[in-house]
């Protein structure tokens, strides 16, 4: 009687130890979920600045067609990009249209005295700051998340459930200075 009372406490442990790890992978899973979804409200918050961005540089420079065809298709792309590495590459690209763009407005003095456009560059810089904020974040969660589903015995939970391990979020270039934030000051 005492074999099957033990057979029948090691099962009841097994069972618990299960469900909460099932349950700590679920925890892990919607953390960066939500983390996920604080990088697309920063970037939402990105792409309706650059437009209003675009327009007041455009009314000082009209005669620089190319930079504004080159941020507004790098826009549209990032907006388009799906998943991790994709959005990353995107976003690499749309840095470096914005680049364009300010090395534009830096020849036209009035344009740099411009309130709305000095609020303009103060928003996106704080944006820039959020956004790489909720990156960390993001990569933060992406390592717990995949170190749990890697770790023994936990592995074992993530396989029998199927767990997906998730991308980090990176710049797709490894330049240094293509991962550096758009410089926004003059």
């Amino acid at each position: 009687m005492t074999l099957i009372y033990a057979v029948l406490g090691v099962l009841i442990v097994i069972v618990l130890w299960s469900i909460g790890a099932y349950n700590h992978l679920v925890r892990m899973v919607q953390r960066t979920k939500e983390a996920w979804a604080d990088i697309d409200v920063q970037l939402k918050r990105r792409y309706d600045l650059i437009p209003n961005l675009v327009e007041t540089v455009k009314g000082y420079a009209t005669h620089e067609r190319e930079a504004f065809e080159s941020v507004t298709q790098a826009r549209a792309a990032a907006m388009g990009a799906t998943g991790a590495a994709a959005k990353g590459q995107a976003e690499n690209m749309l840095s470096g249209a914005l680049k364009s763009l300010f090395a534009v407005a830096e020849a036209y003095p009035d344009l740099k005295a411009n309130q709305n456009f000095l609020e303009l560059q103060r928003q996106l810089a704080d944006t820039e700051d959020k956004l790489q904020a909720a990156r960390r974040f993001y990569n933060g969660n992406v390592r717990d998340l995949n170190t749990a589903m890697q770790m023994f015995p936990g592995s074992i939970i993530a396989s029998t459930f199927h767990f997906e391990s998730r991308e980090f979020f990176e710049l797709g270039d490894t330049d240094a200075t293509a991962k550096n934030p758009v410089q926004v000051k003059f």
